[in-house]
């Protein structure tokens, strides 16, 4: 189950949240009292709840908002457990205060907001000894190594446990809390209202991840990356195992470059079949992995791995056969080669253009690059037997394909264009590999000024589709894909 965290300030605003998410099909619901600013009137919030309940008042020192005294707290806890609610949240140093009562279930309650201690076990021991129904422990993850030993805790554990790793690291715990054992999860109600670091909304893990489907038997995938951000890999992803029925789930983990080696080793652990590879880790993957295809080792940088049964490790480079592909359908005729013999000037020298410079090669394309690096341009041009100039001559390049691999354009600097509009030519092929928004200022003007365009919308699906077909052996659904992109993007207001 997902257990969603209300904390409002009005009765009322209270229960009509709890209305809503019974609506929206919620089946455990965790009411915050120290949020509430009038007296607390447990009748009144408790008399038609819908689905069942926990009670939880956090004091300030546990980052909660209970200002009352300690003894008015604590009678407020047992007025709950006599209201018959179905679980009442219990810090472990109060717990012998509070004696058991009725059908009330204790969760026996540790937070920690700094780390994730080596002692787990020791301290779920202490907290199961407490006359504890459920054991619930959340630390703070400060590596990606704390979500494997939280997940193998819960796991081990003959109580029932959710264990959850706080931050933006520790968000792999929270999705995968029911592979591993534990008989909830928590999320907030708005993702602008998050009650603990990295707590996902009930959206997203209802809707995103698909929560309630996750279990033992799950295939784990996942994007690693740092930052992660908002990343729409996962989205994209998710929505493909649902529209086939695959029971799969792909979770994003924020990976430091310093922790990369320890992760990869953790990868049994998670029970992790595939990766989709971002920055800044597409390169360094290279040297730890069993076998790269022709396209990785020649581009020199992956963003799909597979792992097999025996552990043996592929890298692939889908973007390459992405991008090669989209241009090739937007070139016009169908020809054989449509591009060969034609004149690119590349925008940018990092792992996108890297794979669009190897294409370009392969279809026998004369093609300059540009970067506000020379030496990044030189080194690219030089692997790749291609010519680089400096950013400020890119407009003196006489050119037939124009592509941008450089960031500019991106949300939120929406205004901005790495190639001056004016300069564009009707008879051109301009790609912009930005996806978000895909109406770039650089590809709403090209089709202004008659140019064939592809966007980067166009490049995402078909190199996250190709990686779909290496994590599944599957067809991918491909509508289904650039829909939910759509709405990713969408939904952003872009």
């Amino acid at each position: 189950m997902i257990c969603v965290s209300i904390a409002r300030g009005r009765h009322r605003q209270v229960m009509a949240e709890h209305r809503h998410l019974v609506e929206q099909g919620a089946q455990l619901v965790e009411i915050r009292l120290d949020y509430i600013r009038r007296q607390v009137n447990l009748k009144r919030l408790f008399r038609d709840r819908g689905c069942p309940v926990i009670v939880t008042c956090r004091r300030l020192e546990d980052q909660g908002k209970w200002e009352g005294s300690e003894e008015s707290r604590l009678m407020l806890l047992r007025a709950a457990i006599a209201e018959g609610v179905e679980y009442v949240d219990l810090e472990a140093d109060v717990a012998d205060q509070i004696p058991i009562y009725g059908k009330t279930k204790r969760i026996i309650s540790l937070h920690n907001f700094r780390d994730t201690p080596e002692n787990l076990e020791e301290i779920h021991a202490r907290l199961a000894q407490l006359d504890a129904d459920v054991v619930k422990i959340a630390t703070m993850a400060n590596e990606p190594h704390d979500n494997v030993r939280m997940l193998q805790l819960v796991r081990n554990s003959k109580i029932p446990t959710v264990g959850i790793c706080m931050g933006e690291i520790g968000i792999p715990s929270r999705i995968l809390a029911g592979k591993f054992g534990a008989p909830f999860t928590y999320a907030t109600f708005h993702h602008e209202r998050t009650l603990a670091p990295g707590q996902l909304d009930y959206w997203q893990m209802r809707d995103t991840y698909h929560y309630d489907a996750i279990n033992a038997e799950t295939r784990v995938y996942g994007y690693i990356a740092d930052p992660i951000g908002q990343s729409i890999v996962p989205i994209v992803h998710n929505a493909a195992f649902r529209a086939l029925g695959i029971n799969s789930v792909c979770v994003p983990f924020r990976v430091p470059r310093e922790y990369l080696t320890d992760f990869l080793q953790d990868t049994r652990e998670l029970d992790l079949h595939g990766l989709s590879v971002g920055v800044p880790h597409r390169n360094a993957l290279l040297r730890s992995l069993s076998k790269l295809d022709k396209a990785a080792c020649g581009i020199g940088a992956i963003n799909t791995v597979s792992f097999h049964d025996d552990r043996t490790t592929y890298g692939y480079n889908t973007d390459y056969r992405a991008a090669m592909s989209a241009l090739v359908r937007a070139a016009g005729p169908r020809e054989e080669n449509p591009l060969g013999g034609k004149r690119a000037l590349v925008l940018g020298a990092g792992t996108v253009a890297k794979a669009v410079v190897y294409g370009l090669r392969q279809l026998n394309v004369d093609v300059v690059i540009t970067s506000r690096s020379l030496d990044s341009a030189r080194r690219l041009a030089d692997a790749t037997d291609s010519r680089a100039v400096e950013w400020d001559s890119r407009y003196s390049v006489k050119i037939d394909i124009l592509c941008n691999c450089t960031p500019v354009g991106m949300h939120p600097n929406v205004d901005d264009s790495p190639y001056a509009i004016g300069q564009l030519r009707r008879s051109w092929l301009v790609f912009d590999a930005v996806y978000n928004p895909e109406q770039t200022l650089l590809i709403k003007e090209a089709r202004v000024r008659g140019c064939r365009v592809v966007t980067g919308v166009d490049l995402f699906i078909r190199q996250v589709a190709l990686q779909f077909k290496v994590f599944t052996e599957q067809e991918p659904p491909v509508d289904v894909m650039r829909l939910a992109i759509k709405r990713a993007i969408g939904a952003a207001k872009f």
